[in-house]
Order: C-alpha cells, then sequence, then structure tokens
C-alpha cells in the first residue's frame, strides 16, 4: 500500500506541475513598466540614450494597448542597436511577444542572450534567467536549473517567488521531494510573493506532503476566536450620592 500511495503522490505532483507550468509566464510589460524609472534615469545621461527610452516606452505604449505590430517595429532597431539596458528592455520585449505567440523556442533563444549579456542590467538578467528556464523547462536537465536558479530563489530576492517555483519544480524533477516541498512552504508563506503564486506553491507544498497551511489555519482561528469573544461587561455605575 506504500507503494501505492506513493506512485499516487507522483503521479498527483507531476499532473500540477503540468498545470501550474502553464501560469509560470511573467508578465513582461508589467515588470519593464515598473523598471522604467531606473532605465530612464541610467540612458538619459546622453541625449541620444535618451532618445532611445522614449523609443522604448513608445513600443511599451504601443504594446499595452495591443497593437503588436506597431511595437514590433519600434522594437527592433532598439534591440539590435540600443545599448545596455534599453537593448535588454527590448529583446525582453520581444521575447515576450513570441512567447504569446506560441513560439517558446525563439523566445528562450532571446531570453538566454539577455541572461548571458554582462552589459545589461542585472534586474534584467535575472529576469532572463527566469524566463528563458520556464520557456525551456521540459528540455533543461534538472541540475544546471538547480545551478542557475538557487541564487534568485532566496527570501528576500525580488524573483523569491517565481524562481522558487521553477526551483521547487527542478528539485522535483531531480527526485529531491525533500528539498522540494519546504521550498514550496516557504513561498506560500512569504507575503512578499503574489497572492496567486502563493497559493499554488502551498498545493504544490501539500502535495509533496508538506503542511503549508498553518498561516492561513492561524488566521481563521483568530478571526473565528475575536467573533466568538464575549464582550466586556459594562462597569458598574457608580452609586448616588445619598442625599444630605
Amino acid at each position: 500500500m506504500r507503494e501505492v500511495d506513493e506512485a499516487l503522490r507522483e503521479q498527483e505532483v507531476l499532473d500540477a506541475l503540468k498545470r501550474h507550468g502553464r501560469n509560470l509566464a511573467i508578465v513582461i510589460i508589467v515588470i519593464l513598466v515598473g523598471l522604467a524609472g531606473y532605465l530612464w534615469w541610467e540612458h538619459s545621461r546622453s541625449q541620444a540614450d535618451g532618445e532611445k527610452g522614449e523609443q522604448l516606452t513608445l513600443a511599451l505604449d504601443q504594446l499595452e494597448a495591443g497593437r503588436f505590430d506597431p511595437a514590433a517595429a519600434q522594437l527592433k532597431p532598439l534591440a539590435a542597436e540600443g545599448k545596455d539596458g534599453i537593448k535588454a528592455a527590448a529583446v525582453l520585449t520581444q521575447a515576450g511577444m513570441l512567447e504569446e505567440q506560441g513560439k517558446a523556442g525563439e523566445a528562450q533563444k532571446l531570453f538566454a542572450q539577455v541572461a548571458a549579456d554582462a552589459a545589461a542590467p542585472q534586474p534584467y538578467r535575472d529576469l532572463a534567467t527566469i524566463r528563458e528556464i520556464a520557456a525551456g523547462f521540459e528540455g533543461m536537465t534538472a541540475d544546471s536549473m538547480v545551478a542557475r536558479l538557487k541564487p534568485l530563489a532566496a527570501p528576500g530576492n525580488p524573483f523569491f517567488g517565481s524562481a522558487g517555483e521553477l526551483l521547487g519544480m527542478a528539485y522535483v524533477k531531480q527526485g529531491r521531494n525533500d528539498l522540494a516541498g519546504p521550498l514550496f512552504a516557504a513561498i506560500s508563506r512569504d507575503k512578499a510573493v503574489p497572492t496567486t503564486l502563493r497559493g499554488r506553491a502551498r498545493q504544490m507544498a501539500g502535495l509533496l506532503g508538506v503542511d503549508a497551511v498553518d498561516d492561513v489555519n492561524e488566521a481563521a482561528n483568530s478571526a473565528r476566536g475575536n467573533a466568538a469573544a464575549p464582550a466586556p461587561e459594562a462597569a458598574p455605575a457608580a452609586p448616588a450620592n445619598p442625599a444630605e
């Protein structure tokens, strides 16, 4: 019976990985817009770079509005001739567009290009590493993914949730459920991680036999306790002064 239970649990984990694999995509546009302030400061020191930063902003605006063709046209020269952060941002955005079109292999190559670019700002390289691995997860070895993701999957790192989720999946691929379960539990308890990702991590931790709902239960018990607690008794009225 033990072997049957372990086989069933392993299948549940694999099924969950397939479901969550489709949810791993980071919204490239949102992240790039979030880094726009840094990008503009870093590259507005010269007029030429300032103009390229403005072109990138216009391309992102087009993309947010759903106008892919004009956005692609504006991104092409930036990806080819831009410098450092602007070039990295343009290539990341191109890769994100390819993913949206179902061209995961082409997207993975562009993500890998940014991840390996020593001139690109580190946040872009980290993001590109995560996206490269997410796009090519099935074809990559677990050992290589673990080596690249571990530095990013640390509490306090801005990419802890996304990198940690992928690292947990890589651990499962290695057969290291003893490492994957606690990692998913840690992600589920980190309030800096988006709620939807925390929910997925909580489910994965449960499938791997790790209790990750303590914080949820504590909050629910606290709420029930507060609701059931009797109201404090009113203080007795002061006795009336006797008539003189």
